[in-house]
């Protein structure tokens, strides 16, 4: 543990005290209002609430998440990463963000809510600017572009709900926001799904670039998943070994201690999951790549009741990826160095460059 003045928040390092602040909602609020703050009506969603409150909200997306065809979800995805690499294939070298990450991300995202995707460039720049805002502690000035592209998105979300949606988990969620529905519970909802669908996509995006990246740079680790029970443990091992989000806040609203630190209310923990799921006490081998981990209860989710919504979700895309790219006659190859994303919450690339050899 260390105090980050930046932040003005103690970092936690280490896996178990990572776990335990994510658990423990009742002493670490997510929600800023338990502490005397307050959130903007844009970013009142599901992630901002906290048990018990939070419970009919998720129970309603959960329940509707599972009622979703998951594997014909990860079958088109499959489909459409195959003629991505069918396009791509001798043609030289090509950016893996741009022609595999933000398309696969975008489309499997759409195809689980049911909506039309948006043209991919547009939404990516309204997502970039969403994702780096939640790096407004350490840089004010993305705050604001943060909050018009929220609006904007929250806009085009109000369009699907308001359109007839097709089958899709929207569909599904829609009665809660009927005119004889619950204001509050209206703006949770439509707030909420907009959450899943740029924070799917973000997350996603990224999840692909840095699962491609470490595969490229292990030779032989992509052939190895052919084997499906590989396939299943590796790309949770992709995610725990490099993964996207790089932490999150809470508020302690009492006294507490943590590794010998006293806590005092109303002071912020961030816990680090990249450095919590390289905690060699939690994971032995913890900077190898072991695609048959097991258990692998990694952080790259998140933990307890602010987990991930859409993990399942996300593991499919990681899987449809993994397979396309294997079924493939031609072979990835690097194509030189790629560039990261000078972003703190969020580790991405924004280009990787690759080739596919015939």
């Amino acid at each position: 543990m260390f105090w980050h003045a930046g932040m003005g928040s103690w970092a936690l390092t280490r896996y178990a005290d990572s776990v335990r602040v994510l658990r423990d909602h009742e002493t670490f609020a997510r929600d800023p209002r338990r502490t005397g703050g307050t959130v903007p009506e844009p970013s009142l969603s599901v992630q901002t609430l906290d048990p018990p409150q939070q419970n009919a909200v998720r129970s309603l997306f959960m329940t509707a998440l599972r009622a979703q065809d998951l594997t014909g979800v990860e079958d088109r995805a499959r489909l459409l990463v195959r003629e991505r690499l069918d396009q791509l294939a001798g043609g030289g070298p090509f950016d893996v963000v741009a022609e595999i990450a933000v398309p696969l991300s975008v489309a499997v995202v759409a195809d689980l809510l049911g909506v039309e995707p948006p043209p991919y460039g547009e939404f990516a720049a309204v997502s970039d600017a969403i994702m780096r805002s939640m790096d407004g502690g350490l840089d004010p000035a993305l705050v604001e572009p943060g909050r018009v592209a929220r609006q904007q998105l929250s806009d085009l979300v109000d369009s699907w709900f308001a359109a007839s949606a097709r089958p899709g988990l929207l569909a599904r969620v829609r009665q809660a926001t009927a005119p004889d529905a619950d204001a509050l519970t209206r703006l949770y909802v439509k707030n909420t799904a907009r959450v899943m669908f740029q924070g799917g996509y973000s997350t996603m995006a990224a999840a692909i670039g840095n699962a491609v990246h470490t595969l490229l740079t292990h030779p032989g680790e992509f052939g190895r998943m052919r084997d499906r029970e590989l396939l299943a443990t590796g790309v949770d091992e992709l995610v725990r070994f490099d993964g996207p989000v790089q932490g999150t806040t809470r508020t302690a609203v009492r006294s507490c201690r943590i590794g010998g630190v006293d806590i005092a209310p109303g002071q912020k923990v961030v816990p680090l999951f990249a450095a919590a799921n390289r905690d060699p006490a939690a994971f032995p081998g913890a900077d190898e790549l072991v695609l048959d981990r097991s258990p692998n209860r990694h952080l790259g989710y998140g933990w307890g009741p602010h987990s991930c919504i859409g993990t399942t979700v996300a593991q499919a895309g990681l899987r449809a990826l993994v397979t396309a790219i294997n079924d493939h006659p031609a072979r990835p190859a690097a194509a030189g160095d790629g560039v990261r994303r000078r972003t703190a919450t969020m580790r991405a690339f924004d280009t990787l460059p690759a080739t596919l050899l015939v």
